[in-house]
């Protein structure tokens, strides 16, 4: 149930995924001062990740962690290599 008149909605009409017609966003009054380009890309964004199934989120967050654990064992090797090149040089 929605209270009160005062409430900014954005709905999309139109949402990715085959299950439901339109989803409404209820905007918090600290941020109905945003531009409606970046609500509505925010909006997009919400969509598109509630949308998928469970399991390509699933696929899409293990991606996103072996990219993470990469670029630290990428930044861990480097480090090392400059610790030695220092030690090397001295």
């Amino acid at each position: 149930m929605v209270k009160g008149v005062s409430k900014q909605v954005l709905e999309l009409s139109t949402p990715p995924g085959d299950f439901f017609e339109r989803v409404l966003f209820f905007i918090k009054p600290e941020f109905t001062a945003t531009s409606e380009g970046a609500l509505q890309e925010r909006a997009v964004y919400i969509a598109q990740s509630a949308g998928l199934p469970p399991t390509q989120r699933i696929k899409k967050d293990k991606r996103r962690m072996v990219w993470a654990v990469l670029g630290a064992a990428l930044a861990g090797v480097m480090l090392g290599a400059a610790g030695v090149l220092f030690v090397v040089m001295r």
